[in-house]
């Protein structure tokens, strides 16, 4: 049986549950395309907060992280020093971890070394890319993997560059999020129509 929450008229992916905001997330972001290296390394740095905790709490705390980070803008976020680390370790608004702290500055720094549009164009390709034979629309949270093999494969090319909190489980999150996959279960509101043998035949 496939497992929704209706609420509002909308049938909705049960994790949204009833949170207004997680609905509006769910309804506007979740699994709609993501490009650009801003708005990615922002995506890349709040799901690596968001690793041994609830996405609901990271997205709550989402206009802090934005304030305290400076709207996530690589080049200003890798200028970050040691008064900052401590500046954010004591701002009872976001989480506050010193490895992800240190781990999304230095991050940062990567970025800012990449030419303009190479994250984007390091993480996009990772996205499954036939279209052609798209996968069973999952009905549950039992049928969503955690890993993949296209994640493992996205958490080793980061690595590979330097970036930490990026592991196959975190970057899977952000494929999800990001429109790299699309997970929403079967008879949500959201999901787009799979196209058909016939919708690609010409009309006579």
């Amino acid at each position: 049986m496939t497992s929704l929450l209706v609420a509002d008229g909308r049938a909705r992916c049960s994790w949204v549950g009833a949170d207004p905001e997680y609905q509006r997330y769910h309804d506007e972001e979740w699994g709609q395309p993501l490009r650009g290296d801003r708005a990615l390394f922002e995506k890349l740095s709040l799901e690596g907060f968001q690793a041994g905790l609830s996405w609901i709490t990271i997205l709550r705390k989402r206009p802090r992280f934005r304030e305290v980070f400076e709207g996530f803008d690589p080049d200003v976020v890798a200028a970050f020093g040691d008064d900052d680390i401590e500046r954010l370790m004591a701002d009872a608004g976001i989480v506050r971890n010193r490895a992800k702290i240190e781990a999304t500055i230095g991050n940062a720094r990567i970025v800012r070394e990449m030419p303009e549009g190479e994250l984007d164009a390091l993480l996009w390709p990772f996205a499954p890319a036939d279209a052609s034979r798209p996968r069973p629309r999952p009905r549950s949270m039992d049928d969503v993997a955690a890993v993949t093999p296209e994640s493992t494969a996205m958490s080793k090319a980061l690595r590979a560059r330097g970036f930490r909190f990026v592991g196959p489980t975190t970057m899977y999150a952000l494929m999800q999020s990001a429109g790299m996959v699309d997970d929403h279960f079967d008879g949500c509101w959201r999901v787009t129509p799979q196209p058909t043998a016939s919708d690609s035949e010409e009309t006579p």
